[in-house]
């Protein structure tokens, strides 16, 4: 099941549509984080300006050096030791969608480990862009069913996998690397 799941969602990134999908923390809305067009949907979906830069799930730290400049050494050191989901931001994004990356060059990236993301991107074989299933400004759901209609209508395909999970999953800490190394956390 989830196998089928997985390669009907990438048939619909393939193509440029948009997807609603199951991630490390919360429900995700998901596209092609290499084309303009369809990144430029989950903007439109969100009601959110492009200057608020979205970021990127990949299946493997490796990845991370093919989507950024020059990765710091303590990014692999924070990758490694952390035990829960972690958006890195780094300068020098390169190899997205233009309008995927912030105006100062940089993007947040997390190496997701949870199955079903880690799968689809695998196999998707391309960062995935990952933003909460909400639009901008509204609280983000924590479960599938606390995601509006309104995005569930305006997506092109949603996962059937996970739907009925309860708890309360919890977006992912988010820092920022900066040049010779600083780090500075923005979401613990």
């Amino acid at each position: 099941m989830m196998k089928d799941e997985i390669k009907k969602a990438c048939e619909v990134m393939q193509k440029g549509g948009v997807i609603l999908y199951p991630t490390d923390t919360v429900w995700g809305i998901g596209c092609d984080a290499t084309n303009e067009e369809a990144v430029k949907r989950v903007y439109e979906i969100k009601q959110r300006s492009d200057s608020k830069a979205m970021l990127v799930l990949v299946d493997n730290p490796v990845k991370v050096s093919f989507y950024v400049q020059d990765v710091p050494m303590v990014a692999w050191d924070l990758i490694d030791m952390t035990t829960k989901p972690l958006t890195i931001i780094y300068d020098g994004a390169r190899n997205l969608a233009r309008n995927l990356i912030a105006e100062d060059g940089s993007l947040g990236i997390r190496v997701t480990s949870e199955e079903f993301s880690q799968q689809l991107c695998f196999r998707f074989r391309k960062a995935i862009v990952s933003t909460s299933a909400n639009i901008s400004g509204q609280p983000t759901p924590l479960t599938f069913s606390e995601i509006s209609d309104e995005i569930k209508e305006a997506v092109d395909y949603i996962v059937d996998y996970r739907q009925n999970e309860k708890g309360s999953p919890k977006p992912s800490s988010i820092i920022k690397l900066g040049q010779g190394g600083t780090v500075k956390i923005i979401r613990e």
